[in-house]
């Protein structure tokens, strides 16, 4: 195998590791990752019927020991969705208290359009707290998916979500970029082992 083919696959490997963290939100305490409907975050071009159910899943990971506090919020005043299931509703936190390093968590919640709000985007974000001490306090937040919502009424059935026991398992099937970027390097080498035996 020559040296061009390896300086390719080392590219393609820092381009996996580039889209797996481009997955994760992360700072010195903790650690978040969500999806939409098993789409990683920030998921865009969805559009929603109302009283269409969808699935929000977060994983939470602490690095320190101290307090985590998650929030699924609405940054609108007209508050378009109702949360069917989960661990809050809109607006209301979830408090952990004395977690230690390493502590993890999923949260999955089964959200819909009430009909407040339609013919337009209505974005749903996460906010999660970590607090180490009374003055010391990272957050991290972000959009988790911004729909639009459809002025129409939903009759289909209800979305699925993957088993959230599988927390530990790194979120490479939510990953599109993976598996592309994986048959890419395994052609490549294909092709240079036969270039290789030439």
């Amino acid at each position: 195998m020559n040296i061009n083919i390896l300086k390719i696959a080392l590219i393609i490997s820092i381009l996996l590791i580039c889209i797996q963290n481009s997955l994760a939100a992360e700072n010195d305490f903790g650690k978040v990752i969500a999806w939409a409907n098993n789409e990683p975050a920030t998921v865009e071009g969805i559009e929603l019927k109302i009283n269409e159910p969808f699935i929000i899943k977060a994983d939470i990971e602490s690095k320190i020991d101290g307090n985590v506090y998650v929030q699924l919020y609405e940054p609108g005043v007209t508050k378009a969705y109702i949360v069917i299931e989960g661990p809050s509703q809109i607006d209301e936190w979830v408090y952990n208290s004395k977690v230690l390093s390493g502590w993890k968590k999923t949260y999955i919640w089964t959200v819909k359009p009430n009909g407040e709000w339609t013919d337009g985007k209505a974005p749903l974000n996460l906010f999660v707290q970590f607090n180490k001490a009374h003055d010391e306090v990272e957050s991290i937040e972000f959009t988790i998916a911004n729909p639009y919502i459809l002025d129409e009424q939903y009759s289909g059935p209800a979305p699925t979500t993957t088993d959230p026991s599988s927390t530990d398992l790194p979120p490479s099937q939510g990953s599109p970029g993976f598996g592309v970027a994986g048959a890419l390097l395994g052609i490549m080498l294909a092709v240079g082992y036969r270039f290789g035996k030439n």
